[in-house]
This record gives C-alpha cells, sequence and structure tokens, in this order.
C-alpha cells in the first residue's frame, strides 16, 4: 500500500513538473510571437523607405514583393495569436529595432544608385535572418507544445522568409553587387 501511495504522489508531481514546463514554454512560445508581431509590423513601415532608396528595377520588385508579403504575414501572426486564444499584442523587439535603425543610417551614408542598392541588400538580408530564426524557433516551440495548426502557419512564414533571402542574394550577386564594385572603381 506504501508503495502505491508513493507512486501515485510521483506521477502526480511528475504531471505537475510536465504542465508548468508545458506553461512556461507556452508563455516563452507568446512572448516571441509578440515579438515577431511587433517586428512585422514595423518592417511593413520601413519597407516603404528602403522602396523610395532603392534604384534597381530588379531591387525594387523584390522590394514591392515583399512589403505585400509582410502585410500578409501580420495576418497570419494574428491568426497564431487566435488558435492559442490570445488577442494580438505586439512587444518592442529591440533586435529589429537595431537592424531597421542600421538600414536608415546605411541608406542616408550612401548616396543613389548602386553603392545604396548594395546597403539595402544587406541591411534587408540581416532582417530576413533575423525573420528566419525567430520562425524557425516559433514553429520548433509551437510543434513542441502539439500546435499543429500554429506550426504550419509559422513554417509557411519561415519558407517565405527564406525565399526573400535567397531572392536578395540573387539580385545582389547577378548584377547589384558588380556595379557597386563598378561604381566604386571608377571612383577611384
Amino acid at each position: 500500500m506504501k508503495t502505491k501511495g508513493k507512486n501515485d504522489a510521483k506521477k502526480k508531481k511528475q504531471i505537475q513538473n510536465g504542465t508548468m514546463q508545458r506553461s512556461a514554454l507556452m508563455k516563452l512560445f507568446e512572448d516571441e510571437l509578440k515579438d515577431i508581431y511587433w517586428a512585422e509590423k514595423a518592417l511593413t513601415k520601413a519597407l516603404p523607405k528602403m522602396l523610395k532608396n532603392a534604384s534597381a528595377p530588379e531591387l525594387v520588385e523584390a522590394i514591392e514583393n515583399h512589403l505585400a508579403e509582410t502585410e500578409k504575414q501580420v495576418q497570419m501572426v494574428e491568426n497564431v495569436f487566435e488558435l492559442i486564444d490570445k488577442k494580438p499584442v505586439a512587444k518592442k523587439c529591440e533586435a529589429m529595432a537595431g537592424l531597421l535603425k542600421e538600414g536608415e543610417e546605411i541608406m542616408k551614408d550612401t548616396e543613389k544608385g548602386p553603392q545604396r542598392d548594395a546597403g539595402i541588400i544587406s541591411a534587408a538580408q540581416k532582417v530576413e535572418h533575423y525573420e528566419i530564426a525567430s520562425y524557425g524557433t516559433l514553429r520548433t516551440f509551437a510543434n513542441t507544445l502539439g500546435l499543429d495548426e500554429a506550426a504550419a502557419i509559422l513554417d509557411e512564414i519561415l519558407q517565405q522568409e527564406k525565399n526573400a533571402d535567397a531572392s536578395l542574394t540573387e539580385i545582389a550577386e547577378s548584377s547589384i553587387n558588380v556595379e557597386a564594385l563598378e561604381e566604386a572603381e571608377a571612383e577611384e
């Protein structure tokens, strides 16, 4: 009889520990979701500035496409909040704020043309890499928490971010970086 009582107490403690760990992970998931929600909303304001400063037609098109995609991603993140019965709330993302500030400084410190375009791509790819890390983590948390529908949405956004990064790499390598180098050499 004593053994059964001990086993019951042990099982109860394991269940409580599992619940506490799950709730701690859920809180972390919610905090990270608030963070990326702020980041996406901030991007909807930053991308038009990049667009205004870009000169290469392929870069302008890539930024326009990503702005439209980012606006949809804001809605997708709001859907994830709904799935976990939480109101969409943004929490300032210091990392994204810093990346966006750095992008503004690059645009301010360069003349319009290939040099600035190369700088815009650099800044945009830093943003993409931050988003890739964030969405990858959020997807993993959602999978661990058994939030399959949320995980699917987050994975879709993750793939979009990876595609945007690949597109920027293609633009940089196919033309912008070479033009920026030629422009710099012509100035020497």
